[in-house]
């Protein structure tokens, strides 16, 4: 079955991938033999995951999920769909905290 899955790694980024085999991927990303962006970051820890039917819309998401910034990938982990919404009309320039104002 086809997978698009979220790892987090230890310095706290995210790293998206897909998969046919989610056990075998997650093994090879622990050994640090899966890509270059999480061998320096282990241990890794898959936080969320998705099962598709096709491989090719798997990877589509996966391509969808990169392209988002950390605020949307975290309400998708989280299963925030009304944050989704939200970041994906723009609203993230609302959401910002006093300690992040943003590009300047």
């Amino acid at each position: 079955m086809p997978y698009m899955y979220i790892l987090k790694c230890s310095d706290q980024t995210y790293y998206v991938g897909s998969t046919w085999d989610i056990e075998r991927r997650l093994a090879q990303h622990e050994r640090g033999e899966a890509a270059n962006y999480t061998r320096n970051r282990r241990p890794v820890r898959l936080v969320h995951l998705e099962e598709y039917t096709r491989i090719d819309d798997a990877f589509r998401r996966e391509k969808q999920v990169q392209n988002w910034g950390r605020r949307k990938r975290e309400a998708l982990i989280a299963g925030d769909e009304a944050a989704l919404e939200r970041l994906s009309r723009g609203g993230s320039r609302q959401a910002r905290s006093p300690v992040d104002p943003g590009p300047r």
